[in-house]
């Protein structure tokens, strides 16, 4: 279960690699699949069988659509054409609020004026695609209280998956549970399976919201077809199970693949075809009854240069996406309302000095970029193929230097793209290089301010200072570049005078039009980074955490002689920031955001303006 605005993009560029070295890999993204069977006339009325047949239910969302089964029913097609962009006079009538059952996803309109003050300065289409996304929430609302309580959007059993040191409740809830969702995705499996029968199945699973849909599918695969092997990677995998030594995994799939998945999946299709497993690459394999890493690399082997082939978009219906907007704060909705293409410009992260993040893995470690005129080029060739011009860059963090050198070609080629991606808020980003990014496509860029304080930047090497973010920041929302930052409590010695400090800076950072989103993120100790590895230097101290032969990453820890109320803050940070983004509390003290006493912030009323204008 992942976004549904457009392909995850690890499945394309698998894809074009095996079309690259002759092979015609077949593309199914299930998981838009099933919300295609779930969001349908025939599956609202499968739902609305399902809730009948049960106790009435109890959550207003699943008693809202029991009442109003037929309205949902008899919308639901429409509002899918309208989002897909096939039929956009449906906007009127949608902004009209006679045409939709408003269940309880509208109260925030209700309950927010200033919601509704946002959400009427935007064109007809924005304003209802808002409505038509806030209708799909409350039907994933009524499918999770009445018939799933797993299942989100973007996130199936995620619970299962984080913080998994044991594969038991995974094993357990794939074996007892029989939900209408599990059962939905067990048929569309056997059709799928059926439709191919393929050799070699290869499942990427990015998120431990993917983790259980897709060990649900592998198991229909194995039931169905004992002949075809069973692979599976990504990020989630590459991250989680690098210590995997269960054997019960494999009951389910043949083999789990670590890291850049171009060459092991080709030595994957010789296994499954010819049964050579001498010759895999950074596989993991059950032989007799333990789990067994299997590593041959070529002397010298390396994973294709970036740019050497292209992404096969071909055999995935794009139209067939659905864009939402579910934030009346245009930026909030950037990750899910187009039908970005997502591109690699590198490998690898170009700063790879932060001590909260994963160097350890290859996938931070190792840099290595597409030369920037190689990828303008595939740039104009994907925007032929697709018929699309919007690219989400999917770095870890791309340099100012690249940039230039990109935006210079794409002026050069006359290549009329839109794009953005993550930065670091580094004062390479000069105001004429902002205002030629600009000029070349950019519209977004996102960013850690993380701790939002000079010491504790310092202390996690991020390698920014406050004002040179700040400036950078004012930079690129000058130019008309949106801009969200990334935010950090909780993080090794931060006290609550500086959280509190921090918030000030973005709630002035916002009153001064420089940020126009942001998120908290509470500190998590990664396995892979340079602080598990000497938490001591931070004052941090591991607690138990048995390892079971599953997943291992965020680590549990505590800080002995932190303050006491740390965690207290969270909801005020968060509170604080939602209202921020909608221009609501800009002149007003940061505490009233607290339910309780904290102290006043000792950063100047003027401080981001002085940094911003000297």
């Amino acid at each position: 279960m992942v976004q549904v605005n457009t392909p995850y993009p690890a499945m394309p560029w698998l894809a074009g690699f095996l079309k690259s070295q002759g092979y015609l890999p077949i593309q199914a993204d299930l998981s838009l699949a099933l919300f295609h069977r779930l969001f349908s006339r025939r599956g609202l009325i499968a739902l609305q069988r399902h809730l009948q047949q049960k106790t009435p239910p109890r959550s207003p969302s699943a008693r809202h659509f029991l009442r109003n089964a037929n309205r949902y029913i008899s919308a639901i097609e429409p509002i899918k054409r309208f989002l897909q962009g096939r039929d956009e006079s449906m906007a009127r009538l949608i902004v009209s609020r006679r045409f939709l059952p408003e269940g309880p996803r509208f109260d925030l309109l209700r309950n927010y004026p200033f919601l509704e003050e946002r959400f009427g300065e935007g064109t007809f289409l924005e304003r209802a695609r808002y409505l038509a996304s806030l209708f799909i929430d409350d039907l994933t609302d009524a499918i999770r209280e009445g018939a799933d309580h797993r299942f989100a959007l973007a996130r199936w059993a995620e619970d299962l998956a984080v913080l998994a040191p044991s594969f038991d409740p995974i094993r357990d809830e794939l074996t007892s549970s029989n939900t209408w969702m599990d059962r939905e995705l067990d048929r569309l499996a056997q059709e799928t399976l059926s439709s191919f029968r393929p050799a070699l199945v290869a499942l990427t699973i990015p998120f431990p919201g993917a983790l259980y849909g897709a060990l649900r599918i592998a198991r229909q695969i194995r039931r169905c077809s004992s002949s075809t092997r069973i692979a599976i990677g990504g990020a989630f995998v590459s991250t989680e199970l690098r210590s995997l030594a269960d054997p019960r995994l494999f009951d389910d799939v043949d083999a789990v693949v670590l890291d850049d998945g171009e060459h092991p999946l080709l030595r994957l299709v010789e296994w499954a075809v010819h049964g050579r497993s001498d010759r895999l690459i950074r596989t993991f394999l059950r032989v007799r009854g333990e789990v067994v890493m299997q590593d041959h690399p070529p002397p010298g082997s390396r994973p294709p240069p970036l740019g050497s082939f292209l992404p096969a978009y071909e055999d995935l219906h794009l139209d067939d996406y659905l864009p939402l907007s579910e934030s009346a704060v245009p930026i909030q909705n950037l990750w899910n309302d187009t039908r970005w293409i997502k591109l690699p410009t590198s490998r690898g992260c170009s700063w790879r000095r932060c001590r909260f993040c994963d160097l350890s893995l290859p996938a931070i470690a190792r840099y290595e970029t597409t030369p920037p005129d190689r990828l303008a080029a595939r740039m104009a060739e994907l925007m032929a193929r697709t018929g699309r011009c919007g690219f989400h860059f999917t770095d870890e963090a791309l340099p100012p230097d690249y940039l230039d050198a990109l935006a210079q070609m794409l002026e050069r080629r006359k290549i009329h793209a839109v794009w953005w991606g993550n930065i670091r808020f580094e004062r390479g980003f000069s105001k004429a290089l902002v205002e030629r990014l600009a000029h070349a496509g950019c519209v977004a860029v996102t960013g850690g301010l993380e701790t939002v304080h000079d010491r504790t930047l310092r202390l996690l090497r991020k390698g920014i200072t406050v004002q040179e973010a700040l400036r950078t920041c004012a930079r690129f929302a000058q130019a008309g570049v949106t801009v969200h930052a990334y935010l950090m409590y909780e993080a090794p010695t931060q006290t609550i005078a500086e959280t509190l400090d921090a918030l000030e800076i973005v709630r002035q950072a916002f009153a001064a039009g420089i940020l126009h989103s942001a998120y908290w993120h509470r500190f998590a100790l990664s396995a892979h980074s340079p602080l598990a590895r000497h938490p001591e230097r931070v004052g941090l101290r591991l607690l138990p955490c048995p390892f079971q032969g599953f997943a291992r990453n965020t680590l549990p820890h505590e800080e002995p002689g932190a303050e006491a109320g740390r965690a207290a803050l969270a909801t005020g940070l968060h509170k604080a920031v939602f209202n921020f983004q909608h221009g609501v509390g800009l002149k007003r003290p940061i505490s009233i955001w607290f339910d309780h006493r904290v102290p006043r912030p000792r950063v100047p009323s003027d401080f981001v303006i002085r940094c911003t204008t000297t």
